[in-house]
């Protein structure tokens, strides 16, 4: 009430005159020019009296044009309007930027899952999670009963083809000699085709189980990568088609995942070019978006859509939070400053909207998002209409104490 009382005092002094004293804006809209009118008075027009408010408006009349005054019209006179800056709402169309959140993921092609080769239990941890590994690195070590029976079947299917080429050849020789029989040469052939596919059968086994000796299996990175995940810990049973036992991600293949509200969706298409904020690494790159997925988050109601970086970003990890802009299309909409906006009973906001010259209505409006200063408005005014930008807020306050 304090604050109220003194902008009224001051709107008094301006309506008065101050033989040029210069008066100060206490609402922070800035320092009021000095006043040089004689007499300026504001009216607040009532529908139920029109008498008084015209004996009340005195040289504002004038100034109308021939407008009538309703409950919620102000008539200002031309000295009182100099005070007030004015701007003439247009309409524009262009380019928007859409502000996401967004994070640093692997590309799908970007992930490995690594697991178990053979039934067994885990008996050495050979990497940590973050740890870059080549391909080929020991990650883990496994004992399994199994692999030491594959390793030696594979002895016994090499011993036994040995034997079956030696038996061969004193066949072969005997044959030649004429003191052997030609159907004994034949079954030695097919004794010796059998132990070689014996052999190849067990050496695939071997090769499936992974390198090691006796029942030790060391389980290598399949390719070069950062180990993202360790789904295991030593003692821990395993068998092959399980969970995995770890995870690696290829630090070359990262994409950025941002989070579009349903309502934004039919302003974002492929294609479109983006700017990329990562505040652990505080820098900023060029992104283009890749594809956005199909399916909405039931709980948030925002779908995924998936960015990809223009060149690689040093430092750069899976994880990391990302502050997306997106450039998109934009419709043709009406915006003010900021200023010109008032909020009213918490919820209401209205601008003043000169009807003729120096004839001011309080009209409710509804606005969009804010961007550079500015406010969008959705629904209330009109392109060529003037609005108060300045001074917005002082004018309201002596139009209330009026009232």
């Amino acid at each position: 009430m304090k604050f109220t009382a003194i902008v009224g005092v001051l709107w008094a002094v301006l309506l008065t005159g101050c033989d040029k004293e210069s008066v100060a804006d206490t609402t922070g809209l800035g320092s009021l020019r000095q006043a040089n009118a004689s007499t300026l008075k504001v009216a607040v027009a009532t529908a139920a009296n029109p008498a008084t408010a015209r004996d009340q408006s005195g040289d504002a009349r004038q100034s109308t044009q021939g407008v009538k005054p309703d409950a919620r019209t102000i008539t200002v006179t031309p000295a009182q309007r100099q005070f007030l800056t004015l701007e003439t709402v247009g309409s524009a169309a262009g380019k928007d930027w859409l502000s996401l959140p967004g994070r640093v993921a692997f590309r799908p092609q970007a992930n490995s899952a690594v697991g178990a080769t053979v039934a067994g239990r885990v008996v050495a941890q050979l990497v940590r999670e973050g740890e870059t590994v080549k391909a080929g690195t020991p990650v883990l070590t496994i004992e399994s009963a199994d692999a030491s029976s594959t390793r030696i079947a594979l002895d016994q299917a090499t011993s036994r083809l040995g034997v079956a080429e030696s038996l061969h050849r004193r066949i072969v020789e005997t044959v030649e000699k004429g003191v052997g029989l030609e159907f004994e040469r034949q079954e030695s052939e097919a004794r010796i085709k059998d132990a070689r596919a014996e052999l190849e059968r067990a050496r695939q086994a071997v090769a499936v189980i992974g390198s090691g000796k006796g029942s030790l299996v060391t389980v290598k990175a399949p390719t070069n990568g950062i180990v993202t995940a360790i789904h295991v810990a030593v003692g821990a049973t395993v068998a092959p088609g399980g969970e995995p036992l770890l995870e690696l991600g290829d630090a070359s293949k990262l994409q950025v995942v941002a989070q579009i509200a349903e309502s934004d969706l039919r302003r974002v298409v492929r294609g479109q070019e983006a700017e990329i904020q990562f505040p652990a690494l505080n820098v900023k790159a060029a992104a283009r978006l890749e594809n956005v997925s199909p399916r909405i988050d039931s709980d948030s109601y925002r779908a995924p859509a998936y960015l990809t970086l223009a060149k690689p970003v040093d430092g750069l990890q899976a994880g990391m939070l990302a502050q997306v802009r997106l450039r998109v299309s934009s419709e043709n909409f009406i915006s003010v400053p900021v200023g010109a906006v008032l909020i009213k009973d918490g919820q209401r906001r209205i601008v003043y909207v000169e009807r003729a010259e120096g004839n001011f209505e309080a009209r409710e409006v509804q606005t969009g998002r804010n961007r550079d200063g500015r406010v969008v408005i959705l629904q209330g005014l009109t392109g060529g209409e003037k609005v108060i930008i300045a001074g917005a807020l002082l004018f309201d306050t002596q139009a209330e104490l009026l009232q």
